[in-house]
């Protein structure tokens, strides 16, 4: 399967950015697929995780209530909704499809800078 995101750029603080990832190669619907980031120096860690069917959805503790993550099958595409974004929200985001309980396959990276 082949992810392409998109959406990426610079914002304020307290901004809001919509990130995009398309898909394609396989049946997008059958997977779970997640949004991931890696900020300068630091390792890559998980942000949210959207199964399937739309009906179960999880987030890091840090965007709890500030990030929303969406799919429209019917489109391949994967969505988040990022509002009230801090500098620390710094980062290149990653979209991922998740097969076999592991993220198997990653698109490229958008990078998103928020400045103070």
């Amino acid at each position: 399967v082949q992810l392409q995101a998109s959406g990426g750029g610079l914002v304020q603080a307290g901004g809001s950015l919509r990130l995009s990832c398309a898909a394609s190669g396989r049946t997008f619907s059958n997977y779970d697929m997640g949004w991931f980031r890696q900020a300068p120096g630091k390792e890559r860690e998980f942000v949210a995780y959207i199964s399937w069917s739309s009906s179960s959805t999880y987030y890091v503790e840090s965007v709890k209530g500030r990030f929303t993550i969406s799919r429209d099958n019917a489109k391949n595409a994967l969505y988040l909704q990022m509002n009230s974004l801090k500098p620390e929200d710094t980062a290149v985001y990653y979209c991922a499809v998740r097969e076999g309980g592991d993220y198997r396959y990653w698109g490229q990276g958008t990078l998103v800078t928020v400045s103070s």
